[in-house]
């Protein structure tokens, strides 16, 4: 089976339509503000009303409300959420009738694995991130992916995210064997632009795997 592979942390048209180009399959948007990556919902609106139907559009979002979430979704057309903080597993089943649900998690140690199972029926992936304290992803630090195999044999969708760049992500996907890869940090020449050569490569790995 083919791994997917998704772009986060865009902010520009350029870096996406780049990132398309090079055959990314979904593109991720950071809808919290204060991060370094955070894009206003009518801003990611504009990039979003140009590109093509066939990429997945994802909105990461922490601790929001599910009636902020809905706006954004009216506003920006998104048909993936990322819930990448502390929600319930309640707001992932409200959101499931609407949108395609990621549930994201940081990985720390083998009992970070024990949250993954409450949320099975609220989401329809597990985002594996690398736990970085007072940080909520995007940091580049990688985790045990022995932790990633383990969560891949619980019987759900892995997306495996943290510290994943063009040098190591082939090798991330021989080990894990996620459904997807998901980068940011990697692939960028500073917080919210993105590398383009990088890009290139990082996804000509990911088909190389």
């Amino acid at each position: 089976m083919r791994v997917r592979a998704k772009i986060c942390g865009i902010t520009r048209y350029e870096d996406a339509a780049a990132a398309i180009d090079a055959g990314a399959d979904a593109l991720g948007f950071v809808f919290v503000p204060g991060t370094p990556r955070f894009i206003a919902p009518t801003d990611a609106a504009a990039i979003l009303r140009r590109l093509p139907a066939f990429v997945a559009r994802t909105g990461l979002f922490v601790d929001a409300s599910h009636e902020e979430i809905l706006r954004t979704i009216e506003v920006t057309g998104i048909d993936t959420v990322q819930l990448h903080g502390a929600e319930p597993p309640s707001l992932g089943t409200a959101l499931m009738s609407r949108v395609s649900v990621l549930k994201a998690f940081r990985i720390r140690d083998p009992g970070s694995l024990a949250e993954l199972e409450g949320h099975r029926d609220a989401c329809a992936a597990w985002l594996l991130d690398a736990f970085v304290a007072g940080a909520h992803g995007g940091t580049g630090a990688r985790f045990d992916w022995s932790l990633a195999v383990q969560a891949v044999g619980m019987g759900k969708p892995i997306v495996l995210a943290g510290g994943l760049g063009p040098a190591n992500v082939t090798e991330a996907i021989r080990q894990v064997r996620p459904y997807a890869v998901d980068v940011s940090s990697g692939v960028e020449e500073a917080p919210g632009r993105k590398d383009h050569r990088k890009l290139r490569d990082f996804l000509e790995a990911v088909r190389q795997a």
